[in-house]
């Protein structure tokens, strides 16, 4: 037992973290053992059936709150919000696939405006708006779809109050199918949405049809908004009024960009130019939008004129369903019953476009900025992580749809405007002036939008700010742990700097860490004096000035660049560009070792003050304390003491 434990775990361990989630360059970062190929994507059709399990399942829904919000005018409000879509979200999401074409959409965008902390803060931000658009994607979605199986007439008596134990079971499916494996979900996905939109097209057909037979519902219907409203402007402002409620039909964009790094895209595509992955990028919104669009009009159309408005109240038969109760009404139970069962699958797996987002978005910018620990660019491992928080929201919400519906709009406006505001920026840095005036509108109504939203649903903002507040909290507590990491990526040397080290190495490697001040000759000749003073060092050996600017504190990885320069014709120095001085000075010790195979040495002098001050800077600003905390990164990064460069303070 002894010995096939061990094999076990570093099995599981392995399986675990299989295929880093490097999505932005579309491949892993560890790749499989016996993988010999490049991860190559999937073609964008069937990528989009995956942002389309979550973009077309609103039409489970969608009809009746457009009935609800607009009553007779619904037909109209749909229009205006197909209108929003194509003229708006549309043309902002292709200019979006432009900008960010690894996946990371907006939230990368705007974050370049930014930068040190708040630039790291601000991205957390839309984090938490990120995390809460999808997760509630995930709980919601399988908590209406749980609705339909506990309210079905068959199963009501034996599923009545086990709505929450359903849900959670349909969300641990939905996290099973990505622990297989995220071509599986893909395979899911194009089925799904299949065979959903067949049965929508037998629906809306069937309905058409007795719109065209039986004349009198348009003429109906007509008659009574014209009662009812007046005149054709009195409808328009109403429309625009009652837009916002309709805002859940734009839920599909921003999984549209999220999930980029799929999508095949040309054999020629590089990391820095995929110009074929951003072509088929934009078919796929394009075409998503379109068939979203179509199926909107029709649907809103056939339901409004062919269903009593008394049915779409609470306990009426097309509430929340007006397309199934279609289905049953005019193409008989069996048929009926196969929508239904075809509704519940598509609305239990819209999720899944939900959680390939979050497994772009969550570990491309956590663990890079030290935010989470180096397993979370793992997809099994936040696969895990992710389930079990939808599982915290599932019961706190005790699988209410109404009660989450509100953050979930929230979530999904706020990440629409803030693209808006993004793509308006970009055009106007480009000196496109026409592109940059229409984007500038199309920001103007979403955040109208997403402004009435939130005054009518306080209760999203609330949610959102929970998610918000959990991950700057949680991120904090994992950068506090990961302070000590030697988070150098990599050291690039000038060929002065790579000559002063080679030569320095000939003999005992000494460094003298300095902070510059006028970098006149006699601040280095009294730095070295005292630096031989106060370690009893002989007057023959030499030294190396070793000086450390800081570029942005706030970054957690990056790397690091090392110039050399003779100061005042005899003293050498190296300059460091880092976002950590202890964190450069360790890094440049560790490169100097493995370059020329001699343990170097180092001196410094004790910085002043209160321990607990400096510790602050040094976790803030990347100074501070800097002798203490250079030889723990050395201690962390190198645990043979042996061969760990030597740390020397007087």
């Amino acid at each position: 037992m002894s010995t096939t434990d061990p094999a076990r775990g570093g099995r599981l361990r392995a399986w675990m973290l299989e295929g880093l989630s490097d999505m932005g360059k579309g491949r892993p970062s560890v790749p499989k053992p016996d993988a010999g190929t490049e991860h190559r994507g999937q073609p964008w059709y069937r990528v989009m059936c995956l942002t389309g399990v979550d973009y077309f399942s609103t039409l489970g829904y969608q009809p009746g709150i457009a009935a609800l919000a607009a009553g007779l005018l619904s037909p109209v409000a749909t229009v205006v919000l197909v209108i929003v879509t194509l003229a708006g979200a549309l043309p902002v999401y292709r200019r979006v696939a432009e900008e960010s074409p690894h996946g990371e959409g907006s939230i990368a965008m705007l974050s370049r405006l930014l930068s040190f902390w708040k630039g790291k803060l601000f991205v957390l931000t839309l984090l938490g708006f990120a995390a809460t658009d999808f997760l509630i994607t995930i709980t919601l979605s399988a908590a209406d779809a749980s609705t339909h199986l506990v309210e079905n007439p068959h199963l009501e008596s034996a599923l009545h109050d086990k709505q929450v134990l359903i849900t959670m079971i349909l969300i641990a499916l939905l996290g099973a199918v990505f622990l297989k494996g995220f071509l599986e979900a893909i395979g899911v996905a194009a089925a799904l949405v299949g065979i959903y939109l067949a049965l929508n097209v037998v629906v809306v057909v069937t309905g058409l049809w007795h719109v065209v037979t039986e004349e009198h519902v348009v003429t109906d219907w007509t008659a009574a908004l014209t009662q009812e409203h007046g005149n054709i402007f009195v409808m328009i402002g109403v429309a625009l009024v009652v837009f916002p409620k309709l805002a859940l039909g734009l839920s599909g964009f921003e999984t549209g960009v999220a999930v980029m790094p799929h999508v095949k895209g040309a054999d020629t595509d590089t990391d820095t130019n995929p110009a074929g992955r951003i072509r088929d990028t934009k078919k796929l919104l394009t075409t998503a939008a379109l068939i979203m669009s179509v199926f909107l009009i029709c649907t809103s159309f056939i339901t409004t004129v062919l269903i009593p408005q008394d049915e779409f109240e609470t306990g009426g038969k097309a509430n929340g369903r007006a397309l199934a109760y279609l289905a049953h009404e005019y193409l008989g139970n069996s048929f009926g019953t196969v929508y239904d069962i075809s509704t519940i699958l598509i609305l239990w797996f819209a999720g899944a476009s939900a959680m390939a987002g979050l497994l772009n978005l969550m570990p491309r910018y956590l663990p890079k900025y030290g935010m989470a620990p180096h397993w979370a660019r793992a997809v099994r491992p936040m696969v895990i992580v992710f389930i079990l928080v939808a599982f915290l929201v599932t019961w706190l919400f005790d699988a209410n749809v109404d009660a989450q519906g509100g953050a979930y709009a929230t979530g999904v406006l706020v990440l629409i405007c803030s693209a808006a505001i993004a793509v308006t920026i970009a055009a106007n840095k480009a000196g496109q002036r026409g592109w940059t005036i229409g984007f500038g509108v199309i920001a103007v109504v979403f955040l109208y939008t997403t402004v009435v939203n939130i005054i009518e649903r306080p209760d999203g903002v609330k949610i959102g700010a929970c998610f918000i507040a959990g991950i700057i909290l949680i991120s904090l507590l994992s950068r506090l742990g990961r302070a000590f990491e030697l988070r150098v990526t990599h050291v690039e040397l000038d060929a002065t700097a790579e000559r002063f080290i080679r030569d320095i190495c000939k003999r005992t490697p000494r460094f003298i860490a300095n902070e510059p001040d006028n970098r006149d000759a006699d601040e280095y000749r009294a730095k070295k004096d005292q630096i031989r003073a106060d370690n009893d060092i002989p007057g023959a050996e030499d030294f190396v000035f070793v000086e450390v600017t800081i570029t942005d504190p706030s970054e957690f990885e990056a790397g690091l660049t090392v110039r050399g320069e003779v100061l005042h014709n005899r003293f050498r120095v190296l300059t460091v560009e880092a976002s950590s001085v202890p964190n450069g000075l360790a890094a440049l010790l560790l490169h100097a070792r493995d370059l020329t195979g001699v343990r170097p040495h180092i001196y410094f002098e004790w910085t002043e003050g209160n321990p607990f001050a400096n510790f602050l800077r040094f976790f803030l600003f990347g100074q501070g304390e800097i002798a203490p905390v250079t030889r723990e990164v050395l201690r962390e990064a190198e645990p043979d003491r042996e061969l760990r460069p030597r740390v020397h303070v007087g």
